[in-house]
Formats: structure tokens, sequence, C-alpha cells
């Protein structure tokens, strides 16, 4: 039966940027009447979220805190054909079923499960039921949406959780174990040992191609754990996903100014242009929108985000280099360069925070792709 409901800010998405931004509000500004909609039966559907502990300003982990599933105080590894190295950056992981449990209780009625929006405007949703929610403000989480207006590279994956029958030996994650061999693009496998006989293993790609092949990619996580004599009693848990790395396009098509309905998230491209990875931008993104009057949310958004795009443009022109300049089966070597640097400039880059001295270093020194090729990329025109 169709109901009305009033609210003062009606969330959309119940994923990690909606779901973080429901609970500063519930924090920061528990007078504000937030209503949380979520298409699934459960909040956060199904990720593995991690990051770096530079990735997230100290006076800003409480929001994150509580929903961090491991934590590997000793850092992390990386593995490369010629190059292995131990960096001491401490790493956290999040899964959604922990999001879920967190948040749920904390936002009681405040978060509607299973309704699917239909018709969205800056100050109302309809849902497919008939459903009226009239607010304030509305913003919107839901995913990328039309992302045709970018140009992108792929990031792309199948993880799978799985318990072994010995311990796997590894005391710390490895974020990118690039001895593997080199199919569509630049792959690598990322490991988190979550105890001695479970760990998360993910095969990724850095590819010019959306398509993924889930059972192909399984079957290759079964091939890297016989190589490594692992003998698997259970696949516990899998997932997968498609990220963009975007290397050039049009902000003002993507979000075009007359779109007055607020957006946060990736639906808002508030996502790092290199690596694709969004959590530390739900995060600054979630406090920063508990201090915004509602009444002027979608054009305060926007600015945002436009001026996060134009921050971004070192990173997208690294991005147009790798999948317009580097052949994919040697984009590793890239990589491999980027890891022989100075850990903290590896952290501010990560963070999205490279300063111009580690802009220029990055760039300097001998070139991990032909010079003709990068100009070539470079001087070519994103559609």
């Amino acid at each position: 039966m169709a109901k009305s409901f009033d609210c003062d800010l009606a969330i959309l998405g119940g994923g990690l940027s909606g779901t973080l931004t429901a609970l500063a509000f519930t924090r920061l500004r528990p007078d504000v009447n937030v209503l949380l909609i979520e298409s699934g039966q459960t909040l956060g559907g199904n990720h593995l979220w991690s990051f770096f502990d530079s990735d997230v300003r100290p006076a800003d982990r409480w929001l994150i805190d509580p929903l961090v599933t491991h934590r590997w105080p000793q850092g992390h590894q990386v593995r490369f054909p010629a190059y292995q190295r131990h960096l001491d950056t401490a790493y956290n992981s999040i899964s959604s079923a922990q999001l879920h449990a967190h948040a749920r209780p904390l936002l009681g009625e405040r978060a509607l499960l299973n309704a699917d929006a239909v018709s969205v405007t800056s100050t109302c949703v309809t849902l497919s039921d008939g459903s009226q929610i009239k607010a304030r403000a509305v913003l919107d989480t839901r995913g990328g949406g039309d992302l045709s207006a970018l140009d992108c590279g792929w990031q792309k994956f199948v993880g799978q959780v799985l318990r072994l029958a010995q311990p796997h030996g590894l005391e710390r994650p490895v974020i990118m174990d690039a001895t593997v061999p080199q199919i569509d693009g630049y792959r690598f496998v990322y490991l988190l040992p979550f105890d001695q006989q479970t760990i998360f293993v993910e095969d990724t790609y850095y590819s010019n191609d959306a398509s993924l092949d889930v059972p192909a990619l399984a079957s290759r996580i079964a091939s890297y754990a016989q190589d490594q004599n692992w003998q698997v009693e259970e696949i516990v848990h899998q997932e997968s996903g498609i990220l963009p790395v975007v290397h050039g396009g049009d902000f003002d098509r993507f979000w075009p100014a007359q779109d007055a309905v607020a957006r946060a998230g990736v639906r808002a491209a508030m996502f790092h242009p290199m690596t694709g990875y969004s959590l530390p931008d739900a995060i600054s993104t979630a406090l920063w929108l508990s201090g915004q009057p509602l009444e002027t949310l979608g054009p305060a958004t926007r600015k945002r985000a436009k001026a996060h795009w134009q921050a971004g443009g070192y990173y997208r022109l690294l991005g147009k280099m790798l999948f317009r300049a580097a052949q994919p089966h040697q984009r590793w070597r890239i990589f491999e360069r980027f890891y022989r640097l100075n850990p903290h400039l590896i952290g501010r880059f990560y963070a999205g925070q490279s300063s111009w001295a580690d802009r220029i270093r990055i760039l300097c020194g001998r070139p991990p792709v032909p010079i003709r090729s990068a100009m070539r990329a470079l001087l070519t025109p994103s559609a």
C-alpha cells in the first residue's frame, strides 16, 4: 500500500557513502530527521572495503573504526617479478556485514530497506510501490550511474574468502602480488590473512575492458591457491566488482548544472581517479555534509564534486599514461617502479594528497613506458 513520508534529508543508497552520511548526521545533527533508503535487504551490499591508516585523518576515525573487522598494525607487502617490499603503514578492512550490523540498530526506523526509488527530484522520492517521501533535501549516493561522459579504464576483480586445511603462513596483507601471469591488462592477486587458516584472495585487473568473467577469475584463484600449496576446505564468501579508473572526460556532462539533486560517493565522481577507491572521500564527505544547510545541498555538493574533479587532474594524467601508453602486459612495470619510492609519498598518493614534489618525483627518472607512447597519450584529447 502506498504511503507518504516526510523527513528532512532523504538519502538514496545504503552503501558505504550513504550509510556513513546517515551515521554522521545521527551523531552530529540528531535534530535532522534522516531517512536512508536502500533497495536491498541489508545495508552495504556484498563488499569488502580496505584502507591505510594514512587515508583517514585521526580526528575522523570515530566514524569508521566501529566498522573495521580486521586490522594489521604490522603493515603490508607488495610483490613484483624482481622486487618485493614491506611497508610499515597499518592496514584495515571493513565488511559489508559489519557495516550493516553496526548501522542498522543505530539508525532504526531511519533506515528503509527493500525500497526501490523510481523517481527522484531534489525534494521528493517516489518508490516502486507508489509511496512518496517528501524532504527538505534528497541526496543520491546510488553508485556510479551513467559514466558515459567519462573516459574510463577499469579495475575489476573477483574475491573469495578461503578456509584452508593448514595455516597459510602470511602475517600481513599482500596488497599486490604481481608475480602472476599478466592477463587482460595489469593483473595482481590481493591477499588479506584474516586468521591462520582463513584468507581473502582477490584476482584483480587494470583492464581496458569492463567485462568480467567471474567463473574464469574464480578458476584462477583456485590455481593460485594450488600454487601456494594451500588445500582449500571451503569457499566461505565470494564477491566481485568493477571500479572505474577515470583518465578523462567532461564533468559538466557527467553532472549537468541544471541537475538539482544532491549527490555523494561514486554518484558524484567522489573517488580516487587512479585507484577507483572511494572510502577516504566517503568519510570526509559524510562529515562535511553534516555541516551543510539542507536547502542548498544540491549546488553545494556539485561545487564540492567539481573541485574534487579539478584537483584530480594529475591522477587522471597518470591513468591516461597507464591505459593509453603502456602495453597491457607491461603495466606492472609502472607499479613496480612506483613502489620503489618513499613510503610517505606512496601514502600521500593513495590518500589523494600528493604534493607537487611528489608529483614531480613520480614522473621523473627513467620512464616505465616508451617516451613516444607517453607523449602520444598525453597529447590525445579526451572524448
